[in-house]
């Protein structure tokens, strides 16, 4: 049994990470498929790559393939597993048969053990690559399911060549998103160039920034401006939140950077809703009349008030 080299196979470095892995089995998969390409050892060297693949852009049979690797195995050097290997029984087809992969595949990772066909098995088709696309999402549309059309593109063999087609969804994007999180769409995906099953789309889910509020896990944050005199006496401010606007009481001499929490006016999560925090900022007008500039010069004489006071036991 030889020594298959899944890394030069593939073309890639032991250092490859998974997204260079898929470029290259992309790549080679187009090269070699026996729909695309005519040549007389075309269909082995399609089976080599896949089986590659298949191992490679699993992070458990790749640790595994890696640390096989260092016992020095080469190819066409005759290779047996060192004698404590023991098969890891773990390669999940996902609809790949691993009758169509080597024995070396099989005797290392516990696979189908024989040839495609034997004992009355029959060949499936590989099953289609996943695609992933990014899904912006506005603040608006977490709090509850809300609609959405989405448009993208995915290879497909036509008239024995891979073109880009272009396909439209309409989907649900369900409440409670956050940012990161991944929506499967079975099926969606790419399509099997042999007749099987295709792979799956994942929305990978992008919060868009909103000009008012700033995202915190399911906690929302906003700056209310407010003018010295409203924190100086307290005032009432009209505050937006993302299910309508709201009443805010602004207590008397309220401080720049002071936070107020409003319960449950957060993102809206499967299992709870964040809060919405307040945060007040003091602005001066651009602009004062004289009478204005009068009135400041009477506060300034008449308050006992030194906001630098504790520079005083500073040395």
């Amino acid at each position: 049994m030889d020594f298959k080299d899944y890394y030069k196979i593939l073309g890639v470095e032991p250092e490859a990470d998974a997204k260079a892995i898929k470029t290259a089995y992309r790549k080679l998969a187009r090269k070699y498929h026996p729909d695309v390409n005519p040549e007389e050892g075309a269909g082995e060297k399609f089976k080599e790559v896949a089986e590659a693949y298949a191992v490679l852009k699993d992070e458990k049979l790749r640790a595994e393939f890696d640390e096989l690797r260092k016992y020095g195995g080469q190819p066409g050097g005759g290779f047996k597993p060192p004698p404590d290997w023991q098969r890891s029984g773990g390669f999940e087809s996902g609809g790949q048969s691993s009758e169509d992969f080597s024995d070396f595949f099989n005797s290392i990772f516990g696979g189908g053990g024989g040839p495609a066909g034997a004992g009355g098995h029959t060949r499936r088709p590989m099953r289609g690559e996943d695609a992933e696309i990014e899904l912006p999402v506005f603040l608006e549309e977490t709090i509850g399911d809300q609609q959405r059309t989405i448009e993208y593109t995915i290879p497909k063999m036509e008239n024995g060549q891979v073109t880009q087609v272009k396909k439209q969804l309409k989907v649900t994007i369900p409440k409670g998103l956050v940012d990161g999180e991944r929506i499967r769409l079975k099926g969606q995906g790419v399509p099997s160039f042999g007749g099987g099953e295709a792979g799956d789309l994942y929305l990978h889910v992008r919060l868009v920034p909103h000009p008012l509020f700033d995202v915190q896990g399911h906690n929302l944050t906003i700056t209310v401006p407010l003018a010295p005199w409203e924190a100086a006496l307290g005032t009432k401010v009209t505050l937006p939140t993302l299910t309508g606007k709201i009443s805010l009481t602004i207590p008397p001499n309220t401080q720049a950077g002071k936070k107020m929490r409003i319960k449950g006016k957060g993102l809206q999560g499967k299992k709870e809703t964040g809060d919405l925090y307040a945060v007040f900022k003091i602005v001066m007008p651009a602009d004062s009349n004289e009478e204005a500039q009068k009135l400041w010069a009477q506060l300034a004489e008449s308050a006992e008030f030194d906001p630098r006071a504790d520079w005083r036991s500073t040395k």
